[in-house]
């Protein structure tokens, strides 16, 4: 149990795929506007970098090795699919606001270069640690993001419908640059540097 926990908490810190190894950016330039973006790319990310990373632990000993890359993206198309329709059925709003990146997560560089580094050497119980650490990594730092950006660049919050705040002046004259392309890079980046200043990102 203390090595699960120690692999989950490397997967969120020293791991983290926006933070520290700069993975992901494209999808998380462009739909981390609100926090109901962030949150719902977050949900999809983890549930298809899990499951799909266990199968890959699971027969990697039975895949040939010249064609183990081919077999990784088939497996992560299948589970991209699935949330794809699920989000088409239940969620139509925010499938539409999402868009392409909900698709675009089978070539997503977080879950194969997990597929590839560690779940396809590792069994599937350090996988599991691995995965949900990195995934709660990358939701953490999505929606860190999309909670700054939203909050400078309309002046207000609100979570799926409802209103939580408005600030009082920012209410009235929001920076939007914030919601535009610059205003996703200007955050990322003080966000990153703020995090490597930290020092967290370092292994023990």
């Amino acid at each position: 149990m203390d090595k699960f926990r120690k692999q989950f908490i490397a997967g969120i810190i020293v791991a983290n795929p926006l933070f520290v190894l700069a993975l992901g950016l494209c999808p998380t330039l462009a739909v981390s506007v609100t926090i109901d973006n962030g949150l719902a790319m977050s949900g999809a990310v983890i549930f298809v970098l899990v499951a799909s990373n266990i199968v890959v632990s699971a027969i990697r000993k039975f895949v040939p090795n010249m064609v183990r890359i081919p077999i990784f993206i088939v497996i992560i198309a299948t589970f991209v699919t699935i949330v794809d329709l699920v989000f088409q059925a239940y969620i139509p709003a925010l499938y539409e606001t999402l868009g392409l990146f909900l698709p675009l997560i089978v070539v997503n560089c977080i879950i194969l270069g997990r597929a590839e580094a560690f779940a396809s050497k590792n069994p599937v119980v350090n996988t599991i640690a691995d995965t949900l650490g990195v995934g709660v990594g990358f939701a953490l730092a999505l929606v860190t993001i999309s909670f700054f950006r939203e909050l400078f660049g309309t002046g207000s919050l609100s979570l799926f419908g409802v209103d939580l705040f408005t600030l009082p002046v920012l209410g009235e004259h929001p920076i939007t640059i914030f919601i535009l392309p610059p205003g996703a890079f200007l955050v990322i980046g003080l966000l990153l540097a703020l995090f490597r200043r930290t020092g967290v990102t370092k292994s023990e």
